[in-house]
């Protein structure tokens, strides 16, 4: 996704390397030229770098969405609607890797669009939908998360596949009700040679519309959802960190001595609490061996260990979604509006770009690695795939 770059006033068409509207140098002469002149004068070497790069990222995403998709898919332990909602978005990404990563990894390194205005028209659309429903994943597992660690009783009953299926579903309605209209008013143009690929930015009200729905209210429901379920995580970590230390489950074995039996259990004195209450004073039993078991206490630092990386892990998700995609609907919503005022180097726009779709690779990632179901579930199938 790339974004709008201010042109002179006869200029109303603008080169878009991606789906929000990315316009090329479109200073002087127009957007083609300026972008020819400009990829021209990168060295060779420079360009077959940049190549390997992007494919990389590009190969990269494909793969590691598509092990994602797999593991869920052959270990049933995964089968929960949690987990569909996380293999949905990696299908989501997983399309962005196939239908918009390579294409744009070309049209960045060459920077000439070949491929005629249908494929543009395609690419585009294809570019805004995937790139929006990736996001507003992001937003159905929040909210799925939210309502299971503030609601847990009654949300357990309605956390079903079919929820789940209907909240995949609204993110792609809303996805393409987002990369509709500019097809409405985009001028067709099949038959004619295409230099770039293009479309009209003067609607400023649907950049408005598209940036806020796909980014800005996202990221403002995001921040909400998990600033209340890392207070609620850290009203858990509290109340499961034990006040008393003293208090602990324990367990009493009586071992019988015998000749030749060893233990390594500690002999104590064991107070009996129930015969003291009775006689109204302390009662010991002598010569049993016990085993002091933490069994509860334990229980409980697990417990609030589990709390404590979850919520490192939404931490890092929503850091890395900011970071990947802030600066890009930044420069979408900025440009637009500012116009002449405003240019940036064609080589910003694309690092923009890319860091927005290396986000389709972080999730995963992120996803997996947190998530110790997943972690044994992928290694069985790598196992799997090795041995046969």
């Amino acid at each position: 996704m790339e974004q709008p770059r201010p042109c002179p006033a006869s200029v109303d068409v603008f080169h878009t390397n991606d789906s929000f509207h990315h316009a090329r140098n479109c200073s002087g002469g127009g957007g083609a030229e300026e972008s020819a002149a400009y990829q021209d004068g990168t060295p060779l070497s420079w360009k077959v770098v940049l190549t390997i790069i992007l494919a990389l990222i590009t190969l990269a995403t494909m793969l590691s969405n598509a092990f994602v998709i797999a593991t869920v898919y052959q270990s049933r332990k995964l089968h929960t609607p949690a987990n569909y909602l996380i293999a949905s978005l990696a299908v989501t990404d997983l399309l962005v890797s196939i239908l918009v990563m390579p294409i744009s990894t070309m049209y960045t390194v060459t920077g000439k669009w070949t491929l005629g205005q249908i494929v543009c028209d395609i690419w585009l659309s294809s570019d805004i939908t995937c790139c929006t429903a990736s996001i507003l994943h992001l937003c159905v597992i929040a909210l799925d998360r939210y309502w299971a660690i503030t609601d847990a009783v009654e949300y357990s009953t309605k956390r079903t596949p079919k929820r789940a299926a209907v909240m995949i579903a609204l993110v792609w309605v809303f996805s393409i009700s987002i990369s509709m209209p500019p097809l409405f008013w985009r001028q067709s143009k099949a038959e004619e040679e295409v230099a770039d690929c293009v479309v009209n930015t003067d609607h400023i009200l649907y950049t408005v519309y598209s940036t806020v729905g796909a980014f800005y209210f996202p990221t403002l429901l995001l921040i909400i959802l998990y600033g209340r379920i890392y207070v609620e995580a850290r009203s858990r970590i509290l109340k499961q960190t034990p006040k008393n230390t003293g208090k602990r489950l324990t367990r009493a074995h009586l071992i019988t001595d015998s000749p030749g039996s060893t233990s390594s259990v500690t002999s104590i004195n064991c107070k009996a609490s129930e015969a003291s209450s009775e006689t109204g004073s302390p009662v010991y039993m002598n010569q049993v061996k016990v085993k002091v078991s933490d069994a509860l206490l334990e229980k409980k630092k697990l417990t609030a260990a589990r709390e404590r990386k979850a919520t490192k892990t939404l931490g890092v998700i929503l850091g890395a979604f900011i970071v990947c995609w802030l600066p890009f609907f930044i420069i979408t919503l900025v440009l637009p509006i500012c116009k002449d005022a405003c240019w940036f180097h064609m080589a910003i726009f694309d690092f923009f770009t890319w860091l927005g779709y290396l986000n389709s690779l972080i999730n995963p990632i992120i996803y997996t690695m947190s998530n110790e179901d997943f972690k044994q579930a992928f290694h069985k199938l790598v196992r799997f795939r090795c041995t046969s």
